[in-house]
């Protein structure tokens, strides 16, 4: 009776999965809303400007729907939303749907680059330290990581600009390529060095690359102190398990024990860390953006912020906390694959 019964159990895992992503995303939807809604800035005058007539501005008010009670604009704004349809901004003229698109693709490039090298570098850290605890190494990794979230990013990332570029001169300077090989490629993904690469311009991937060694040098950092320090933390509970007692009882060697048993298991929880400091990267760059001249989307929501534009503050606002439930939907499923005690197996 129980091989009937498994399909079920999975239809209705698979249901309250899709109920729980659907409530989440409603509940980010509300509070994008509200928070337009309580902040004090009048979304119909900072489209007509602060010159135009109360009539003028009345009519603006009708046709955007703010007179309308606040639950019949939010099943609109839901409705909007859904669509892909964030409204028109009032910095750039364009709808916002088009304007993030255009942005978060240098978002995505920084982050990735960021992250991989947090992950590939901080990784390998920690297990060191874990295993060398109480080393160099070790004293080290915690050095690292107290320096790491002690430090501002933003203090950071001007001396690394007076450092390696305007005193030493190893890297390009603030933006995300020079004007000389801004149309020199077809830029069709958004990701400069994927679509440099792509059309064999090694000049302008040189170019491309010097620009984003020091901001993602820096998101790398920041990432890297938090994930070794977690892979220490992690590993060292692994460690002091029975089973690694039991496998160096039967005369594994060191390396095995670490690195096909200890460590395999202290990913499960590490992946979670890695995938929410993606996430993190994702949302939280907008210093990083902010310093090095970066077109991302942190920067997009930092100028619409200062100029008012409600539009796209809340539109990028809800691309960022999408990708972050995205994300640790992610790692909820990684963690199932990777540890079968959270299956199903009844």
């Amino acid at each position: 009776m129980a091989a009937p019964r498994r399909p079920l159990r999975r239809t209705a895992a698979v249901a309250r999965f899709g109920l729980s992503l659907a409530l989440t995303l409603l509940g980010l939807l509300a509070v994008t809303f509200f928070i337009g809604r309580v902040i004090p800035i009048d979304p119909a005058l900072a489209a007509v400007g602060d010159r135009a007539d109360e009539q003028q501005l009345q009519r603006v008010r009708q046709a955007m729907g703010l007179n309308d009670p606040l639950p019949v604009q939010f099943v609109h704004y839901v409705g909007q939303a859904l669509h892909g349809d964030f409204g028109r901004s009032v910095l750039t003229g364009n709808p916002v749907a088009q304007d993030i698109a255009s942005a978060f693709p240098a978002t995505l490039e920084l982050a990735t680059c960021g992250i991989l090298l947090g992950a590939g570098l901080g990784v390998p850290l920690g297990v060191w330290a874990a295993v060398r605890r109480g080393g160099a190494v070790d004293h080290a990794v915690r050095v690292l990581g107290l320096v790491g979230y002690s430090v501002p990013i933003f203090w950071l990332g001007l001396m690394a600009l007076v450092l390696f570029y305007a005193k030493l001169g190893w890297v390009a300077g603030p933006g995300r390529i020079d004007v000389a090989y801004e149309f020199s490629f077809d830029r069709s993904t958004g990701l400069v060095l994927l679509d440099a690469a792509r059309a064999g311009a090694w000049d302008a991937f040189r170019n491309a690359l010097s620009h984003l060694a020091l901001p993602a040098a820096l998101l790398g950092g920041f990432s890297l102190a938090y994930i070794s320090r977690m892979t220490r933390s992690f590993m060292l509970g692994e460690l002091g398990a029975e089973y690694i007692v039991a496998a160096r009882a039967k005369g594994l060697s060191e390396a095995r024990i670490v690195w096909r048993h200890a460590l395999r298991n202290a990913l499960v929880p590490l992946v979670t860390v890695i995938a929410l400091s993606y996430a993190g990267l994702l949302e939280g760059s907008v210093l990083t953006e902010t310093v090095f001249a970066w077109p991302g989307l942190g920067l997009y929501i930092t100028n619409s912020l200062q100029n008012a534009d409600m539009n796209a503050v809340l539109g990028g606002t809800l691309v960022v906390g999408s990708v972050f439930i995205g994300l640790n939907l992610l790692s909820d499923l990684l963690y199932r694959l990777l540890d079968p005690r959270t299956r199903d197996t009844r």
